[in-house]
């Protein structure tokens, strides 16, 4: 069998095995584990929902910003692997989105998760940094004129694409940061809900 074919065989599996290992990190209901660790059920508690937001509200400051860098390393660690293994964008794009449907769909959960922000926050990080400067300029601009961390999520979540094609970041990245930008607000429709009742929760410091 010729080397460069076994060579080609070898770069697949370790893709294939870095792409799994992506997503069962993503996986990883940190939330949920740092709430348990202080007896308390996150899933029980206010939205019920294992992202930062709502364990920032039920469990506390710390914890909550705890949570938020856990969910977005869960990102960004897999993506940084990815590049320094050198491999092309696609697998790079691929491998970013499975830690974030690890963390939206998560195995350990029955693969009902979180929202995915923070996740997505990580892999975008690793892939399209100056769409993300910017991103989050528009999340806390809205955040700050309206005080709801749903509809700054949405609202980023939304120019996140369109930003990652104005800083000339690869095609398949734009490509993933759209699949990641209509599960996010798919995700938050019960907020989206609440926002046009005006029933939704205000941010509190």
């Amino acid at each position: 069998m010729p080397r460069c074919f076994i060579k080609l065989q070898e770069n697949v599996l370790n893709e294939i095995v870095l792409l799994i290992g992506a997503y069962l990190l993503g996986s990883v209901p940190t939330g949920l584990l740092l709430a348990r660790s202080m007896g308390i059920n996150i899933r029980e508690c206010g939205s019920g929902n294992i992202g930062a937001t709502n364990v920032y509200r039920t469990a506390g400051k710390k914890l909550g910003i705890m949570t938020l860098l856990g969910d977005c390393l869960k990102g960004l660690i897999p993506v940084l692997a990815a590049k320094a293994l050198g491999l092309p964008p696609v697998w790079v794009a691929g491998i970013g989105l499975a830690a974030f449907l690890g963390h939206v769909y998560t195995v350990f959960l029955g693969f009902k998760g979180g929202k995915g922000v923070a996740t997505a926050l990580g892999v975008l990080l690793g892939t399209a940094p100056l769409a993300v400067l910017f991103g989050i300029l528009v999340f806390a601009a809205v955040l700050y004129k309206w005080r709801y961390v749903s509809l700054a999520s949405i609202s980023a979540a939304a120019v996140i694409p369109v930003l990652a094609w104005a800083t000339c970041a690869p095609r398949e990245v734009i490509g993933m940061a759209s699949v990641i930008a209509v599960i996010v607000i798919l995700k938050h429709h019960e907020n989206i809900a609440r926002l046009r009742a005006g029933t939704e929760n205000k941010f509190k410091a």
